[in-house]
């Protein structure tokens, strides 16, 4: 397929109510922040316009993780072009610097260093004569901003967890009070929920962010989110399904993948069909599992590596 068709989809129903109130109480937060660090899974889609003012007035850091599993062919959008206030990029998870990954650096060791120098380069206005560091973690959902706090309380702290993690979007609801994770310097951190803008853009761009977890799937639906991301396989010809999935040869259309995903993975339901002598129970292949089979499969990797920006 040259394109992929939405369908005339809205996207209005994909913004939680509770995401409006944690978008207020950033931008009230913002005021009393030093820096920010924005947590992201990709790097152009994965990230919040409705935030832009308020990056251009303050030192900013973006924190791309999971690199391990994007296509090393692709480099890193630079996080800093042409933002006052200073700004830097990170790449993670447990890699380093764009261009110098033949000796990593985990994330959590060069995030304070860097906060720490945008902070001390730059000016700090009414908070001036403060001597401690407040940080506003920002990003979409479900990308891993409480995680980051985390480890760096257990690595500068040597403290346990001090905010919930999970593998949904929406586990941080509401904008939560300061978190120390470093002594030297006396550093605070203040987790947010992740927000998306009220209005995507695109329905293609919150097909990406939905790939990534960052939009509940049943919102979206996991049939039109196999389907399209089995066209983003096959326009960067990223042809691993093939040989996971036992096909012969790539396809275009979602509806062999996943009959292939259900009989390999013994994706099955049983129905129940009426007939002429009374009901009959059916064992028939389940394609909603085998979408969402295929959808955790690509989140984890193993339909090779895949940057969707």
């Amino acid at each position: 397929r040259e394109r992929f068709e939405f369908g005339g989809r809205d996207v209005a129903s994909w913004f939680p109510r509770h995401m409006a109130k944690g978008l207020r109480q950033m931008r009230l937060a913002l005021r009393r922040a030093d820096c920010l660090v924005e947590r992201s899974h990709i790097p152009l889609s994965g990230r919040n316009p409705a935030l832009q003012e308020a990056l251009g007035i303050r030192p900013h850091v973006l924190v791309l993780n999971k690199m391990d599993l994007a296509e090393p062919r692709r480099q890193p959008v630079s996080a800093g072009a042409g933002r006052a206030g200073g700004s830097g990029g990170v790449t993670g998870s447990g890699c380093c610097q764009p261009g110098h990954c033949d000796s990593p650096v985990p994330v959590p060791l060069q995030v304070v260093p860097m906060v720490a120098r945008l902070v001390a380069d730059g000016p700090r206005y009414h908070r001036a004569e403060s001597s401690e560091h407040n940080i506003l973690v920002i990003g979409v959902p479900n990308v891993g901003k409480s995680s980051l706090i985390n480890s760096l309380r257990r690595l500068h702290l040597k403290k346990g967890n001090a905010t919930a993690v999970g593998g949904e979007p929406g586990i941080t609801k509401a904008v939560l009070s300061r978190i120390q994770v470093c002594e030297k310097p006396l550093m605070y951190l203040v987790d947010t929920p992740g927000v998306l803008p009220p209005r995507l853009g695109d329905v293609e761009t919150g097909m990406k962010l939905a790939l990534c977890g960052a939009i509940r799937d049943h919102l979206v639906g996991e049939d039109v989110m196999a389907d399209y991301l089995l066209y983003t396989l096959n326009k960067q010809q990223q042809f691993q399904y093939v040989q996971r999935y036992r096909l012969g040869q790539p396809c275009d259309r979602i509806e062999p993948l996943l009959q292939h995903v259900a009989l390999a993975r013994g994706r099955t339901q049983k129905v129940k069909v009426l007939t002429g002598t009374g009901n009959v129970n059916m064992m028939m292949l389940n394609y909603p599992a085998a979408a969402y089979e295929f959808l955790r499969d690509f989140r984890a990797g193993r339909l090779g590596r895949v940057t969707l920006d």
